[in-house]
């Protein structure tokens, strides 16, 4: 090889090598403007899902608000109609139709406070043992069985959350664990919810039937279960985890109910012995001596003080009840 040709091969040599460098910084430069614009979409796309998160929990917390403004206005609507008389022989599981039950008052008034008319008695006496006998019998039995009714369904309540909670977890619909408390549960609480299963049977939306439970059972308890299968039906979320905290509230209300009623065992019991010792007294008195009592009985003075001490009683008697009962 002669020495021009040497010289032409060397010389084509540094342009390859030239072109070479050339070539990988401009890849290089390509490379990095790749990765700089894959990162920037990448930090783009880390921004669109954070937005979207904070959207997504603004929205859903609006939802939740916006269901539990609705849930508030239809429980003051449900308070209002639990007062009235029907709704109150419903919750004592009576048949009774409010007719019958407001005949059944007038005539125990009547008969109340006809017979002592009838025997000489002052007729200001009369009216008094017909408005207590034949209004305020009637309706002390009546808020008598619907507090032993709640009573009974609020012992097994939490024993009912629990059986859903299971459920869920296992795989259960809720429909189906509703129905195992309809039929292992004891009654109140067994018949209660087995009205519920049959109202969803017929096409009965749930929360229509749980309004409907509401209606029938009153109390706090049926009202958070209302509320949590509310809620969770409009806005999503852990069905299980939310009964269990349920659950876990309810065992704790049962706990403290029965802490206040050990505390105040004491005060109840006082009242009892101060509010029926002057009637126990009067009562021995005129079986002993009933010629010391006859004034009182047959004087304008003496039963006009007799009503005095009565009202007076019913006042003090309230008054006790009002100090001992709490309500949380």
């Amino acid at each position: 090889m002669d020495q021009q040709t040497l010289i032409a091969v060397i010389i084509a040599g540094l342009f390859i090598g030239i072109g070479l460098l050339f070539l990988s910084g401009s890849g290089g430069s390509s490379n990095g403007a790749r990765v700089r614009q894959l990162s920037g979409k990448t930090s783009m796309s880390e921004n669109l899902l954070d937005k979207m998160k904070v959207e997504d929990s603004g929205s859903r917390r609006k939802q939740i608000e916006e269901t539990l403004g609705k849930i508030e206005e239809r429980q003051k609507t449900k308070k209002k109609k639990a007062k009235s008389l029907e709704s109150r022989l419903m919750q004592a599981s009576w048949k009774t139709k409010p007719q019958t039950f407001l005949i059944i008052s007038a005539v125990l008034a009547i008969v109340a406070g006809g017979l002592p008319f009838v025997m000489g008695l002052d007729i200001k006496l009369c009216l008094g043992l017909a408005i207590v006998i034949g209004f305020g019998f009637p309706r002390f039995f009546l808020n008598f069985a619907i507090n032993r009714r709640q009573k009974k369904f609020t012992a097994h309540f939490a024993d009912a959350m629990d059986i859903i909670v299971r459920g869920v977890r296992t795989g259960l619909p809720l429909g189906d664990c509703l129905k195992i408390i309809a039929h292992e549960s004891p009654d109140p609480l067994g018949t209660e919810f087995r009205r519920v299963v049959e109202g969803e049977s017929l096409g009965i939306p749930i929360e229509v039937c749980l309004e409907q439970l509401y209606e029938r059972m009153p109390i706090p308890e049926v009202n958070f279960f209302a509320t949590v299968l509310n809620i969770q039906k409009t806005t999503g979320g852990n069905l299980g985890e939310s009964l269990s905290n349920l659950s876990g509230v309810l065992r704790g209300r049962k706990l403290l109910r029965e802490k206040i009623k050990s505390l105040s065992a004491e005060a109840k019991m006082s009242a009892i012995i101060i509010g029926s010792l002057p009637i126990v007294v009067m009562l021995l008195i005129t079986i002993v001596s009933p010629d010391y009592m006859a004034e009182l009985y047959y004087t304008s003075t003496g039963q006009r003080n007799m009503m005095i001490g009565a009202g007076m009683m019913v006042m003090g008697t309230a008054m006790m009840k009002k100090m001992i009962n709490f309500k949380f």
